[in-house]
């Protein structure tokens, strides 16, 4: 890879999604180059070429799916969901008691696990009374490719291990002597998306819950602050905001109040 060719794809990833590749040149060329090889391109250039030349956008679609780090688990920082069930829903189940409408964004929802925690959170929480209630989970990600994943929700018996053996009889049933794929009562409840978080929010309502995690620590300060501001816009007052536990939120910049570290509540 040149530097040229590297400036040109660092760039144009960034302009598509906002990820900053700039110190990333040796994750370019190794998740690309096979992709080269597989399409039968001699060079980046050539490569790129067919990208900006793809009418269908697929080709751009394919790349940047290579290029995004898709890495999760069910029940990741575990803390957060502790708080989701015992003081969000809490608050939530008293807040919309007229409306039982709860609206809720897993923002970067990869390969599907935060979103199914956060769903199987809810029908244990509100029990016998969660068919009365709209608890119905938007997840969106980039990547059409996980997203197909996620919406299959099959998962190995080594990935369901963390989580209570109650939930993984009730919501996930075996398939073969490895994998288990979710019910449909759980699928029902989530709502696969394509969506890329440089595009404006299609919120007609605002939103009780944000999970917004893992995901800005690959954007620069500036797509960070564009970001954010846009989100907390679309947020209800008392709305809460889950970020990474390793990410930050300057909660004064983005009218936000601390809970506890990478959790807000919009003022």
């Amino acid at each position: 890879m040149t530097d040229g060719e590297f400036i040109q794809v660092q760039q144009f990833v960034k302009e598509k999604i906002g990820v900053d590749l700039s110190h990333k040149r040796t994750l370019i060329e190794g998740r690309l180059e096979p992709q080269l090889a597989r399409k039968g391109f001699s060079n980046f250039t050539e490569y790129m070429q067919h990208v900006l030349r793809d009418v269908s956008g697929k080709a751009m679609e394919e790349m940047l799916s290579i290029l995004t780090t898709h890495h999760t688990y069910f029940w990741r920082e575990p803390i957060h969901f502790e708080l989701y069930r015992n003081e969000v829903l809490p608050y939530l189940k008293k807040k919309e008691a007229l409306t039982k409408d709860l609206r809720i964004w897993s923002a970067a929802a990869s390969t599907g696990e935060e979103a199914y925690t956060l769903a199987m959170i809810n029908m244990d929480y509100f029990g016998f009374e969660h068919d009365m209630w709209d608890t119905q989970i938007l997840a969106t990600d980039v990547s059409k490719k996980v997203l197909e994943f996620a919406n299959r929700g099959v998962y190995s018996e080594e990935q369901l291990d963390v989580l209570p053996g109650q939930w993984k009889r009730l919501y996930f049933q075996k398939i073969d002597n490895h994998y288990y794929e979710a019910k449909e009562q759980l699928k029902n409840q989530v709502l696969f998306r394509q969506f890329n978080l440089m595009n404006p929010l299609p919120f007609r309502k605002p939103l009780h819950v944000v999970f917004l995690r893992n995901v800005m620590i690959y954007f620069e300060d500036n797509t960070k602050h564009q970001l954010l501001n846009r989100i907390v816009h679309c947020m209800e007052s008392g709305g809460y905001l889950f970020v990474g536990t390793t990410e930050s939120v300057d909660r004064e910049a983005y009218g936000l109040e601390y809970v506890m570290p990478s959790v807000y509540r919009k003022k």
